[in-house]
């Protein structure tokens, strides 16, 4: 009954949208928690400590919780310490290592854009690395599909240079490749491990990983207030909530047909942007709208698809 509830088209689709939708709440979140904090945009340091915190809390809860479900405390067994070990570099630390930094040294467009490339590589590493289901017409079509929505809404009236750089635009891209790997493992893990568990030790062991670099580079958050709490809190939250959730359909579905549904993360930051900090092209911008209904049917064309089997 489980399984049929978790791979019905329609509970994906609201389960995936609110994860999306949340993932989307982070970016105007992480910037209203770097004035909060006073952390300055070029302080790449105490950004990645910043962001090791949030991880760190968010494993607790994670744990918490599922210790809670499952009326006892959630603790990996030896054979599982290897797997929270490598999912957590890829799902965390590398990802997010490598993000702020490529940040750091390009523009949030093109960023954005790089970012939205993991659902292609997410689907190529399903299917031809981990073996996991087959590449088709319809994956590659509706990921062309849903990635050209990701480029309007973040190029519609700015101007993207061409310029590369390995600092810059190549981590950017290690960050989303790293995060397309973190998917096809959790796929894999799945089969014989607690989801809920992996996810809250490889938040834990993540975060302490980041927030050892962010201090061992310089580093600093002083002491925090309750407000400044509540929006860590909040932050830990999101990760939490919806990385959690997404495990779980990775777990009764394919990897692409809940990876393209990572396309919405974008639109959703650019409308919550523009509601929460009054900036960005507006909701209801033509730009904005032809992009929702491309990413839309990107993801109705990938579903379409019936036989994702190896």
């Amino acid at each position: 009954m489980k399984n049929k509830l978790l791979t019905n088209k329609l509970i994906v689709a609201i389960i995936a949208m609110f994860c999306c939708a949340l993932w989307g709440s982070a970016f105007p979140c992480i910037k209203i928690g770097y004035e909060m904090f006073g952390i300055a945009d070029s302080d790449t340091a105490t950004q990645i400590l910043f962001a090791g915190l949030r991880f760190a809390l968010a494993g607790l809860m994670v744990i918490a919780f599922g210790s809670i479900i499952e009326r006892k405390v959630l603790v990996p067994v030896k054979k599982e310490y290897s797997k929270v070990v490598i999912l957590s570099l890829f799902q965390t630390i590398y990802q997010y290592v490598f993000f702020y930094i490529g940040l750091a040294h390009t523009s949030g467009v093109k960023a954005s854009i790089i970012i939205g490339s993991n659902v292609f590589i997410a689907i190529i590493a399903a299917c031809f690395i981990f073996k996991q289901e087959r590449i088709t017409v319809n994956k590659l079509m509706g990921s062309i599909i849903g990635f050209l929505g990701v480029i309007i809404i973040n190029v519609a009236g700015v101007e993207v240079s061409m310029d590369f750089s390995l600092s810059g635009e190549g981590f950017i891209f290690f960050a989303a490749t790293a995060y397309a790997i973190s998917s096809a493992l959790i796929k894999k893990y799945s089969v014989t491990s607690n989801t809920i568990m992996l996810s809250g030790y490889q938040f834990l062991f993540g975060g302490i990983v980041m927030s050892v670099i962010g201090m061992l580079f310089g580093g600093h958050i002083g002491v925090v207030n309750v407000e400044q709490f509540g929006m860590l809190a909040y932050l830990a939250m999101i990760s939490a909530v919806a990385y959690s959730l997404w495990t779980i359909l990775l777990k009764y579905n394919s990897v692409s047909k809940v990876s393209v549904y990572g396309f919405m993360n974008p639109v959703w930051g650019v409308i919550l942007s523009t509601l929460l900090l009054d900036e960005g092209k507006g909701v209801f911008s033509i730009s904005s709208f032809v992009a929702l209904v491309l990413v839309c049917v990107g993801i109705v064309v990938v579903n379409l698809n019936k036989d994702t089997s190896c």
